[in-house]
């Protein structure tokens, strides 16, 4: 495998795992990321793990999350 393949694997892991990994983790990883890819990919990567992870910290802000009420309206 070539460098490149190699790189490609470990961030498609990374991003597999993303919503199981600690927060420091996640934030450790996302900034490599970013000087990785240029500022200007910061938005974009964070809207990509949002929507792949929608709760990737820890349940930081499950709190703060309103519940969607079931069927019966409660």
């Amino acid at each position: 495998m070539t460098s490149d393949e190699l790189m490609t694997a470990l961030g498609q892991a990374a991003a597999k795992v993303w919503g199981q990994l600690p927060a420091y983790v996640q934030h450790d990883l996302f900034e490599a990321a970013v000087r990785s890819a240029g500022k200007g990919a910061r938005e974009e990567l964070a809207v990509f793990l949002h929507r792949r992870h929608p709760r990737t910290t820890d349940g930081e802000d499950s709190g703060r999350r309103v519940p969607e009420p079931d069927s019966l309206g409660g």
